[in-house]
């Protein structure tokens, strides 16, 4: 209802004091009342934010980027790798180690032929020694031995002469059989096989 509908007379009632308040009667505010609630959020936000994080550092349930919380993970042994121990006593050097240089396959040594011709020169002028030595021979496994007496110039020392190095095993089985301790490569004194020529007496 507007005053101007108002039906009844104004009295003292009606009357309003210039110094009296009008509109809602509440005193104004001041600023640091309307503005501390703000900064109180921004001075205690923070240190309770940085608070927790150092609590939670500490303790160890700090979250994780990537969630969860960064929790220590059971380290898991290491399997072993069957094929680590194999190669370490079955004689194959494993990937990374020093090859083992390759062995040489040597042929076997030439075996003595005892059917080789052999023949036995006295020039020791000892009656009956070419035929005691041929008979040693023959003995020894040899089965075409003769003997004669030496004609050609004598050596220093009693030899035995091959014809070649690959009847030198049967020519060294013939002086190690008779005892004389030269041996040597003459293919014009030894023919085509062994030539024994005594200037001493073996045995004596």
């Amino acid at each position: 209802m507007s005053k101007a509908d108002y039906p009844y007379p104004e009295d003292e009632f009606d009357a309003i004091s210039p110094d009296a308040p009008t509109g809602v009667h509440r005193a104004p505010r001041s600023a640091w009342s309307r503005w501390w609630p703000f900064l109180l959020v921004l001075l205690v936000v923070p240190v309770l934010a940085y608070g927790a994080v150092e609590y939670l550092s500490r303790t160890g349930d700090l979250p994780q980027s990537g969630g969860g919380t960064a929790q220590e993970q059971p380290e898991v042994p290491a399997e072993e790798d069957p094929a680590a121990g194999e190669g370490a006593g079955d004689g194959t050097e494993e990937p990374g180690g020093e090859a083992e240089p390759p062995v040489e396959e040597t042929a076997p040594a030439p075996e003595p032929v005892l059917t080789t011709p052999v023949a036995v020169l006295n020039g020791a002028r000892v009656s009956g020694l070419a035929g005691r030595v041929a008979d040693e021979l023959t003995a020894a496994g040899f089965t075409d031995v003769t003997p004669d007496n030496a004609s050609s110039a004598l050596p220093a020392e009693s030899t035995v002469y091959v014809a070649s190095e690959e009847l030198r095993p049967t020519a060294e089985l013939v002086a190690a059989t008779i005892d004389v301790p030269t041996v040597e490569v003459a293919p014009d004194r030894a023919g085509g096989g062994i030539v024994v020529l005594l200037v001493t007496d073996p045995d004596a």
